[in-house]
């Protein structure tokens, strides 16, 4: 078992402050002290940030199987604010191997299809007017990856879907978590 993290690479970035080296060395150590053997961590990113009487820490674990881990604190001290998003890492981590290790990885048979609706458009003609907007846009890395592996990211991250590439159809996928707290699947398909 790995007990430390060897010749990690981690960087340590800073918004709206300049990272002194007592901070950049405590980070440092917070994140070589993650202990666990699964999963097995390729780079880490810290990112420090300052708003007035708020400090905020981000840590990014991107590690094997195409898993990225991520969390966030925050606290009107920097240091309490990377103990903290250390403690959630260390959590998400171990969420991760205790799945692993105890196999309840949901099979095919588990994953629901939704089929599609058709909508009436009778209603919608007097909102054919207004014309939407974008409020935000986001880019999302489509990562190749079995079905098994999407359903484990969903569940260890705090993001509602995750989009990939389906390793057996090649096709992109979208695995989403349902209100009634079930995982559900949208393929695609081109009639």
């Amino acid at each position: 078992m790995q007990v430390a993290n060897v010749n990690l690479p981690i960087k340590v970035t800073g918004r709206h402050v300049s990272v002194t080296e007592p901070i950049k060395d405590y980070a440092i150590k917070k994140v070589e002290g993650l202990h666990l053997d699964y999963p097995r961590i390729i780079e880490a990113q810290v990112i420090l940030d300052v708003q007035k009487y708020r400090h905020l820490a981000e840590v990014i674990l991107h590690c094997a199987n195409h898993i990225t881990i991520e969390a966030t604190a925050e606290s009107t001290d920097l240091y309490a604010s990377l103990d903290e998003v250390m403690a959630k890492i260390a959590q998400q981590m171990r969420k991760y191997k205790t799945r692993i290790m105890r196999q309840h990885r949901p099979r095919h048979g588990e994953v629901q299809q939704i089929d599609a609706q058709i909508l009436n458009v009778e209603g919608f003609e007097e909102q054919a007017e207004m014309i939407p907007s974008v409020i935000q846009t986001e880019k999302y890395p489509v990562k190749p990856m079995y079905l098994d592996e999407a359903v484990l990211q969903l569940e260890v991250s705090d993001r509602p879907l995750v989009v990939f590439t389906n390793a057996e159809s090649n096709k992109i996928n979208v695995v989403y978590r349902r209100k009634d707290k079930r995982i559900g699947l949208i393929e695609p398909s081109f009639a």
